[in-house]
């Protein structure tokens, strides 16, 4: 059956873990029996029973395939199957909407995130905190290519967003089930996690992880990520307040700045000066932030009317 924006019924004592997969046919096994072998003992000493969902975003290599056979040995894993590669936003999106137990835990598929942090996330929320995150120590990856990047841009989301998470980008995670069902994420937008859910910053406590080398395969990662980092986060003020209201006017705005910059260039033409050239300078670059942010919003706005995943439960 074909699920668009669909969301399950909790179930007492039951944990799910969500893990959003793309082409990685060498770690599916790995990352399994981890998970697997963790909350078998979260099992035995807590009487927590628990679902593994991998959600196959899209994958062209031999993902699919391993996750049946996974399947067939296993009632605890489930399967969402994405109509085609939509990103980790979306498929976290769905994970967390199929979810079904009362603590959802996610992790990347890629086995750099260790599982037996998943005891500690547990009781964590079990004292009350509605978000648990793990923040990457030693990590193992480039310097200049991924650790200062992503140093720079979790310092900005602390600061645009006010929560402190010191690594927005560690998929290690624990929420409180109802929390993470709030909001259909767009694309790029899983960067602002736990931010995005409207979590305040004594309900997310940070734990600290050890990172891990990727077990096969390279990373879907890049320089590039940094740079949509910078142009979502102009953007996040405005969804935390009135995001349908903030699309319209920056709409309006980014209108009247470029309406605004073509009379100063007939302006300029009939005769020119340098004022007259500053002017533009400003009316174009305001444009051009409010067309951004304006584009942003209106994608945003659209992914919590029509959802952001159209998956088939295998």
């Amino acid at each position: 059956m074909v699920r668009k924006n669909g969301t399950e019924l909790m179930k007492e004592k039951l944990i799910s873990v969500v893990i959003p997969v793309h082409n990685e046919e060498g770690n599916i096994k790995l990352v399994y029996r981890e998970t697997k072998k963790v909350m078998e003992e979260i099992k035995q000493e807590k009487g927590y029973e628990y679902e593994i969902i991998f959600v196959n975003d899209g994958s062209t290599d031999r993902t699919l395939e391993i996750l049946r056979n996974l399947k067939t040995q296993d009632k605890n894993l489930r399967i969402l199957n994405m109509d085609r590669n939509r990103g980790e936003a979306a498929g976290l999106t769905a994970g967390f909407r199929f979810a079904k137990g009362i603590y959802i835990f996610t992790m990347d598929g890629d086995g750099q995130n260790d599982p037996k942090y998943f005891k500690e996330f547990l009781l964590k929320l079990e004292k009350g905190y509605k978000v648990v995150t793990g923040y990457r120590v030693k990590r193992k990856e480039p310097l200049l290519t991924r650790k200062i990047p992503s140093r720079i841009a979790n310092k900005l989301i602390s600061v645009v967003t006010g929560l402190k998470v010191r690594d927005n980008g560690c998929s290690l995670k624990g929420y409180l089930a109802e929390i993470p069902k709030k909001v259909q994420i767009p694309h790029g937008f899983h960067r602002f996690l736990p931010a995005l859910f409207g979590v305040r910053n004594e309900e997310v406590l940070e734990i600290p992880v050890l990172d891990r080398k990727r077990y096969w395969g390279k990373s879907h990662y890049g320089l590039k990520r940094t740079f949509e980092v910078l142009r979502d986060l102009i953007t996040f003020p405005f969804i935390m307040k009135k995001p349908l209201f903030f699309e319209k006017f920056f709409k309006c705005g980014f209108l009247i700045c470029f309406s605004a910059g073509l009379l100063v260039i007939l302006w300029i033409f009939l005769k020119f000066s340098f004022i007259k050239v500053f002017l533009e300078l400003i009316f174009l670059s305001a444009a051009g932030i409010s067309f951004l942010i304006y584009k942003n919003l209106k994608r945003f706005n659209k992914a919590q009317r029509e959802g952001v995943f159209i998956v088939e439960e295998l």
